[in-house]
């Protein structure tokens, strides 16, 4: 087992490389200075809200509203786009919200109610396969009253649904430019939000200007950002440390991370923040072997997690012993209290007490563009610790994002690997999208007690503290089942000149950048 006993723990939760010098700091005032450049990996497959469920999201926030969002300190949403919103039932199954006033389009359309429906609406109707409208499971129709109040009539009680409408995929278009049954094609954006979307370039980069029609909740403390979009983090950190970005945020490699850490200069600053995406391994019980539970629970004796953190990934993720991951109401370490520590004789009594005493062949796939440099050596790790195990012969294969997806969308895959941004942060959004019928891994998981009794009781406790029980029994549950198995959590990390502020701030609880808080420091 690796001793992560000798790797030095984190003493900061927020790293600066070199200690700043000379005279005071102040903001600079909105808009005195040219754009700040953002360097992410993160490029949006689409500009309609109502095609993506991925990282688009990230361009969204910024150039459009929703009628919910995370203000910065917030960890429950708060009003943007609405004035006010609340159940205005004890069932938590009629949601209302009341729009600001004069809210506008950045054309100088109305932002009204009808506004509101027609984007909720289109979502579902699209329905693409890209789309969210899985998010909006609950919802059984949008009503309006007058132009400023909205009814969400939900079919069950579901305490999230205030979570759902502050994702970015809930993100309202104006009904004059985007068609209601198709995604709009043009590469340009009428929306609501904090910046007009100035110019855009495909893969490359997004100009974005300060929307003098924004109302809401955002306080800007710059006039306009640009956003380049790099394939891979050598080639952005190249641009970082030239001058040509002024902020990194999504796709920092770990070995870039560790050289930032280490990279004694005071031209830049490394921001290092809690995270709560998660990496983990998924079983496909119709393939053989794998539909044994045994098998499945042996290699989850083995797994040395910590390892993985910090031989593969140098100490920037966190080993996770659960599916939900820590920092949410509701974490347990269930994985921990089911297995303890790796060790190689309990899983092999484990297999040999249903009978298996040869080694047990399994092929382990992942994909090779989607989760950073590190995952091929991660698969590499997970290998050499089943292997030496002298139970398992693991075969790895690969394949880039596009295909990957078609394949265990398929179920041609035994045991893959996939990571988890959250839709919202809550305890649900790391148990639902995984089980039943028409999960997000394409490998049915049934598991009634969960969909049918766990997730529906905690959806009706608005407090989300008395859902703990809930899933404290629903991770139980996966354990038990072990179809998924966590790997690590990981953290946020911001790279920046030391000329910029406000690194620290723009980061919400769903882990989007908000880039209206970034400004570059003026000394007086």
């Amino acid at each position: 087992m690796f001793n992560q006993n000798r790797v030095l723990r984190r003493v900061a939760a927020v790293a600066s490389i070199s200690l700043l010098t000379g005279c005071g700091m102040v903001s600079s005032s909105a808009g005195a200075d040219r754009p700040i450049v953002v360097g992410t990996t993160s490029a949006p497959s689409t500009l309609d809200p109502a095609g993506s469920w991925d990282g688009s999201w990230e361009l969204f926030r910024n150039i459009y509203q929703t009628l919910l969002a995370y203000p910065n300190g917030a960890i429950t949403p708060q009003p943007d786009a609405a004035k006010s919103c609340a159940f205005t039932d004890s069932g938590n199954r009629t949601y209302r919200c009341e729009l600001r006033s004069g809210l506008k389009f950045t054309d100088g359309d109305t932002l009204d109610a009808r506004a509101v429906k027609y984007s909720i609406d289109r979502i579902r109707d699209i329905n693409a396969p890209s789309g969210p409208a899985g998010l909006l499971g609950s919802l059984d129709r949008v009503q309006t009253l007058g132009d400023h109040e909205v009814l969400f009539h939900l079919d069950k009680a579901d305490a999230t649904f205030p979570l759902v409408l502050a994702t970015p995929a809930m993100s309202i278009v104006d009904p004059d430019d985007y068609p209601a049954k198709s995604l709009r094609k043009e590469e340009s954006v009428q929306g609501s939000g904090p910046y007009t979307l100035k110019s855009y370039e495909d893969g490359r980069q997004a100009e974005l200007a300060r929307n003098d029609r924004y109302h809401g909740f955002a306080d800007r403390q710059n006039d306009a950002v640009t956003i380049r979009y790099f394939h891979d983090s050598a080639t952005m950190v190249a641009a970082l440390r030239s001058g040509a970005i002024d902020v990194t945020y999504r796709g920092l490699a770990a070995s870039d991370i560790v050289a930032l850490q280490s990279y004694r200069t005071s031209d830049l600053q490394l921001i290092d923040g809690s995270g709560i995406n998660i990496n983990y391994l998924v079983f496909n019980p119709k393939a053989p072997w794998v539909r044994i539970p045994a098998v499945r629970k042996a290699v989850a004796q083995i797994v040395d997690r910590p390892a993985i953190a910090f031989k593969v990934y140098q100490g920037t993720v966190d080993p996770l012993y659960s599916m939900v991951p820590a920092g949410l109401t509701g974490h347990t370490a269930s994985y921990f209290d089911a297995y303890g520590d790796p060790s190689t004789s309990k899983a092999r009594k484990i297999l040999a007490d249903v009978g298996i005493t040869q080694r047990v062949p399994l092929t382990f796939w992942y994909t090779t563009d989607r989760y950073g440099s590190e995952t091929a050596k991660e698969f590499k790790e997970l290998k050499r610790q089943l292997d030496r195990s002298g139970l398992f012969a693991i075969t790895l294969k690969s394949r880039p994002w596009k295909t990957y997806v078609a394949g265990y969308q398929t179920g041609k895959y035994p045991v893959f690997g996939r990571g988890w941004s959250p839709d919202f942060p809550d305890a649900d959004n790391f148990i639902d999208p995984f089980v039943g019928d028409h999960n997000t891994l394409g490998t049915p998981y049934s598991s009634p007690v969960i969909t049918g009794k766990l997730l529906p009781e905690s959806r009706a406790e608005s407090d989300r503290g008395a859902a703990v029980g809930d899933f404290e029994e629903a991770q139980q549950i996966l354990v038990d089942d072990a179809r998924l198995i966590p790997l690590w959590q990981g953290r946020q990390y911001i790279a920046a000149s030391d000329g910029i502020s406000g690194g620290e701030q723009a980061l919400d609880p769903s882990t989007i950048m908000m880039t209206w808080e970034l400004y570059r420091k003026v000394s007086w």
